[in-house]
């Protein structure tokens, strides 16, 4: 059909020249003023118009903010460390070190490309995600339903609207049968809400039960399910990783310039010349540059990612492991995530005379399976037979009436005795006979015994609704015809079979789980008490204005409540936030549209299986399958990632400080360079180059959450660094003053002791104990020998320096080893001093790591 541009078609978005119709105004607007205001009518649109709006106002989808693969990939270059290695490229540049430039050229592209192929590799794992939930829609066009992609609609398309379709886009119900919605993934809410014509259905959600056409009002951003989502590009945070990162940055950037400082005011003092003190400073810059610390720390990250993704999680962002760690608060959505998402029916309240099973009977026999209505579903379900209606024909039925607000059939008995509901049978001569179900008020106000029965129903319907269960009356039909009260039915749903387990296990870790949910109070605080949280939950309408400061009190209470009802989205933001801000770190589960900017504003945030598109963009980890238990493992793997990195941060800095202490003393006190600029080169290749394997390395995690303490990182590694230099001092004396070697070949000796030194203190970061109680990883032993057989060849046979010999050569591993030992001793006193926590305990043995794929 043809049809006239209209003055809005999209609200929020308006045609040129004219003034926006906002969307809340369009979903209670009258549906003649609906049609105008859209410019289109029940018939729908032709495919002209359609092409033209989806022109004007874009696909109906969420808008993906991706960044410049480019300007993604340049990032890598940018912040504390790069810097330090660009400095060494400039340097070698400028002094003609040519092979230095190319070698730390290459480090430093290394290093971005592998973060940025990471990060690249698990952001094509979410599209793949996405891809396979696209959904498509029927639409009127020109006459005729056709089905193109739910991206196509525009508003003032006319849509058809059936049993389990989820609702592409914002739409206003034509005229037909009522409908019933599921939005739980908007609301929060688990039951079904009715939807008569006129009314307005959301995107996201789902058709339980009918069959209706609807108008098209709203799409893409302008939905519901895209306003709530605009909430997430709202939310940036900067991840505790990031930031210990850019300590240890800094903290090696200040050594560097103070130990350079310091020589080019010796140097200029001396009268050296310009050139050799150009290429002192070379030699502290490369010294003092961690050229591998990003690349070991994300290749670290990715072996967690896949671990993760064979048990079919999937990470986004993969700093979000490293948060997981410390994790400290778990803030989980109710419903489909603690709770089963299904209705499940309870143990039935009974009037005197009648049986349990006399009242579900009578339920299921108003009831309808192939409606596919929840609690129809969960009614027939509580059959204790299932052949029990196979005495009984519906021969007429009244769908549930919101007028009403019953349901009605009328039953032939078939020669089967049955009870009347108040105690008297009808026998075989009782042909026909009604049944209903429905609100408990109405029930009591269509039976005649009233007021024998109303005071105990009224006691049952009260005691349901504390404990969180909605109630349904039940009545039939006496051999009078007069209706009879034979009870209540309970329904609730019931929680998942791993949540008690999962939060008891959390706890066990220390992570604290709070439920947030969109529920009633009364529901939500049986369901915490059913999974094990406590009762301790709070009215999300009572925390005040979601974007002010909260006060101290309300604040503690927020810390101290086990959960959260009657949440709006806005709310879950603002609870992370402040939780946030009283210093937790905070995880977040959830599915729905409702739950992403939460999801996004947490530290980690987790998709649950079955999430909607929003909930899984703005998550860090997406979880595949149902279930809680995942999440528990993901926590464990991310606490022996931190392990692992913690021990090489220890390393890196404990190895730039041994390298620039020794090297500056040595300049300044002999006035000699103990190690040529092309050895610090490749021991920078041969150490960083091994240390990747720490990435698969045996450890064993703590019971409690994990933070970087970067006093005790700085402390122990500082110990170490100064030892380092106590011991090559040592041999370097023997060399120089005892054995009285030439000074080309006591560079060469310093070299190796600097080589094997270096890697067997890795040994000693791994491990708060004694090196040897952790066992390491195979790839990791085979690793630092490889690195190390290599070193001493190029020592004993003089690639790029002076042979050294084998005899040298021995001694020198002699000479280093002892001093590890000694080191190994003097960490675990520095330890007493600076952190004197427990050891981890015992049965949290190490888990056996996949192989590092080729």
């Amino acid at each position: 059909m043809d049809t006239e541009t209209p003055a809005v078609a999209n609200p929020g978005k308006p045609s040129s020249g004219t003034s926006s119709t906002p969307a809340d105004i369009l979903k209670t607007l009258p549906m003649a003023e609906v049609e105008r205001q859209l410019g289109t009518s029940p018939e729908g649109l032709d495919q002209a118009e359609a092409a033209k709006r989806l022109i004007q106002y874009g696909p109906n989808e969420i808008a993906e903010h991706h960044q410049n693969a480019l300007l993604k990939f340049l990032s890598y270059f940018w912040g504390p460390i790069p810097w330090m290695i660009e400095a060494a490229v400039i340097l070698s540049a400028v002094v003609g070190h040519w092979p230095d430039f190319f070698i730390i050229l290459v480090l430093l592209l290394a290093n971005a490309l592998v973060g940025w192929s990471e990060e690249r590799q698990a952001g094509n794992a979410i599209e793949a995600l996405r891809a396979k939930l696209a959904v498509t829609a029927r639409v009127r066009r020109d006459g005729t339903w056709l089905t193109p992609a739910a991206r196509d609609l525009v508003p003032g398309d006319v849509i058809r609207l059936r049993l389990g379709d989820i609702v592409p886009a914002d739409a206003r119900l034509l005229d037909g049968d009522e409908i019933e919605v599921d939005q739980s993934a908007l609301t929060g809410e688990s039951l079904p809400l009715t939807c008569a014509p006129g009314d307005p259905v959301y995107s996201g959600s789902i058709v339980r039960r009918g069959e209706i056409d609807g108008l098209v009002y709203a799409t893409g951003a302008n939905t519901y399910f895209g306003k709530t989502a605009e909430l997430v590009e709202g939310a940036h945070t900067v991840s505790h990783f990031q930031k210990a990162v850019l300590k240890i940055g800094n903290y090696l950037i200040v050594l560097a310039a103070a130990f350079v400082a310091v020589i080019v005011v010796v140097s200029l003092l001396r009268h050296d010349p310009l050139l050799t003190t150009l290429q002192f400073a070379l030699v502290l810059t490369i010294a003092a540059i961690p050229v591998a610390m990003p690349t070991v720390l994300s290749v670290t990250m990715a072996v967690g990612a896949r671990i993760l993704a064979a048990k079919q999680a999937v990470v986004s962002r993969l700093v979000a492991i490293e948060e997981l760690a410390g994790v400290d608060v778990l803030c989980s959505d109710k419903t489909g995530t603690l709770t089963q998402n299904s209705l499940t029916l309870g143990d039935p309240f009974c009037t005197a005379g009648v049986t349990a099973g006399e009242v579900i009977i009578a339920g299921a026999l108003a009831s309808r399976a192939d409606n596919d209505d929840p609690i129809d579903l969960a009614i027939l379900g509580g059959l204790s037979e299932p052949d029990a209606l196979h005495g009984y024909t519906v021969t007429g039925y009244q769908p549930f009436d919101p007028v009403s607000k019953r349901t009605e059939a009328t039953v032939t008995a078939n020669g089967v005795g049955t009870g009347t509901g108040n105690g008297t049978s009808t026998g075989t001569g009782q042909a026909t006979f009604k049944v209903s179900k429905g609100a408990p008020q109405v029930m009591l106000a269509l039976a005649v015994d009233t007021s024998a029965v109303k005071s105990a129903a009224d006691t049952a319907v009260n005691d349901f609704a504390v404990r969180g269960y909605r109630s349904l009356g039940v009545a039939r039909t006496g051999p009078t015809g007069d209706w009879h009260f034979l009870g209540v039915l309970p329904l609730f749903d019931p929680p998942r079979e791993d949540a008690a387990a999962t939060i008891a296990t959390a706890r066990e870790m220390g992570v604290e789980v709070k439920m947030v949910t969109g529920d009633a109070l009364a529901i939500a605080k049986e369901t915490a008490v059913k999974v094990g949280l406590g009762a301790n939950i709070l009215d999300a309408a009572g925390l005040g204005e979601v974007q002010k400061t909260e006060s101290a009190a309300t604040a503690e209470s927020i810390e101290r409540a086990d959960g959260f009802a009657q949440v709006f989205p806005e709310h879950k933001y603002h609870i992370v936030d402040v939780l946030q801000q009283h210093g937790h770190i905070v995880g977040m589960t959830g599915d729905g549209v409702n739950d992403a900017p939460a999801l996004k504003k947490a530290d980690c945030g987790i998709a649950v299986s079955g999430a909607t598109d929003a909930a899984r963009a703005a998550a860090a980890i997406v979880l595949l399958t149902p279930g809680l238990s995942v999440i528990i493992d993901a926590i464990k793997i991310s606490r022996r990632i931190f392990q692992r990195m913690n021990s090489y941060a220890m390393y890196r800095i404990a190895e730039t400080l041994r390298v620039l202490l020794f090297v500056t003393l040595t300049i300044l006190v002999f006035n000699f360079y103990p190690v040529t600029a092309i050895m610090i080169v490749m021991l920078a290749l041969l150490n960083d180059g091994a240390i990747l394997s720490i990435a698969y390395d045996n450890v064993r995690y703590r019971s409690k959450p994990e933070a970087w303490n970067m006093r005790l990182v700085l402390g122990i590694a500082t110990v170490l660094g100064v030892l380092g230099p106590i011991a090559a001092f040592g041999l370097f004396f023997l060399g120089d003053r005892v054995f009285g070697l030439g000074h080309p070949q006591l560079q060469t000796m310093m070299y190796l002791m600097l080589s094997v030194a270096g890697h067997l203190t890795i040994f000693l970061t791994r491990t708060r104990g004694p090196f040897w109680s952790i066992r390491p990883a195979r790839i990791l032993l085979l690793a630092v020998l490889g690195t190390q057989v290599l070193a001493t060849l190029i020592a004993v046979y003089g690639l790029f320096m002076t042979p050294l010999g084998w005899g040298w050569a021995g001694f020198v591993w002699g000479y280093a080893i002892i001093w590890a030992l000694v080191s190994d001793r003097v960490k675990l006193i520095a330890y007493k001093f600076l952190d004197p926590a427990p050891q981890p305990k015992p049965q949290l043995q190490p888990q056996p790591l996949p192989k590092p794929q080729p």
